[in-house]
């Protein structure tokens, strides 16, 4: 990934979503050439010079301080999970050298493996740029069998734009879709030079015209906590409400647990289909043969 472009790219949708009068400024006489903030403007408001900060929106970093990263961030009214994307992209080149590092496999600790079929309700474990690690038997139900797909293909934002499956299933398609760019974007900033990410980014873009788009909105969110409402081709409609938590030994593993509110119709068709799916596993076309999730 190209950081300068990131950080450019970064920086110039952020202020060209804040007019001035959002950010404590008075209105400038005269048309505006550009969507929101002037780069003058977001230097004034981080007071830095306007030569320091196209320097800075030019992808020039070496040497920029905390404070200043700091002060853009507040001019640019970036949330928290924005001001960390931040300072990943503006790291120093120390900082970077010690990530191109090989990344380790990541493994799934048969802990978590019973913890998963325990639950009763759909679950799904993630690891780095959202591939499935492995998910509980009503998890491959609800979505699809990761595990019966080709290792590459376990990966939930190559199913959600790539598998004509998940437009159904997902009542607001162009959320999840828009959700996943975004947590890819956050991981981009920590991993630049992850082989992976470059491979499916690549791949996504050849494949998906609203993903190109998407990606180049540059929007990053960490969704920890929501609702999903989905159309399950045999039990129908379901609101679930997510919550994702952080897998103790891994940071960049996820443990994502679905659930409904109780006695609600969501509720009754989860039970459905727990009990369509006692004796097998749900793959994209229908029933399969159980599959184990550690094999």
């Amino acid at each position: 990934m190209d950081r300068s472009a990131d950080i450019r790219q970064f920086l110039r949708t952020r202020r060209a979503r804040i007019t001035p009068a959002e950010a404590g400024l008075s209105p400038h006489p005269g048309a505006r050439r550009v969507p929101g903030l002037r780069r003058e403007e977001v230097a004034q408001l981080a007071g830095v010079s306007v030569d320091y900060y196209i320097r800075l929106e030019r992808g020039h970093t070496k040497g920029v301080s905390e404070a200043v990263l700091e002060a853009v961030a507040r001019a640019l009214h970036l949330d928290d999970t924005e001001r960390a994307h931040l300072f990943d992209l503006a790291q120093p080149t120390a900082a970077r050298t010690r990530r191109r590092r090989p990344l380790s496999p990541q493994r799934v600790r048969p802990a978590l493996y019973r913890a998963l079929e325990s639950l009763s309700v759909p679950a799904l474990v993630q690891g780095r740029c959202m591939d499935v690690l492995a998910a509980n038997r009503l998890g491959r139900a609800l979505f699809t069998d990761f595990q019966a797909r080709p290792h590459r293909e376990r990966n939930l934002a190559r199913f959600v734009f790539l598998d004509e499956a998940a437009r159904t299933l997902y009542t607001d398609w162009d959320r999840a879709a828009s959700d996943c760019v975004a947590k890819l974007r956050l991981y981009a900033g920590r991993h630049p030079d992850d082989p992976q990410l470059t491979e499916l980014i690549g791949e996504l873009s050849v494949h998906s015209d609203t993903f190109r788009r998407m990606w180049a909105d540059h929007d990053v969110h960490a969704h920890t906590i929501g609702t999903k409402r989905l159309h399950h081709p045999v039990v129908g409609d379901l609101i679930l409400d997510y919550v994702v938590l952080a897998v103790e030994g891994d940071p960049e593993q996820t443990l994502a647990i679905y659930t409904p509110e109780p006695a609600s119709r969501s509720a009754e068709a989860l039970g459905i289909l727990a009990s369509w799916t006692s004796t097998a596993t749900t793959g994209p076309h229908g029933p399969q043969e159980a599959h184990n999730p550690a094999s």
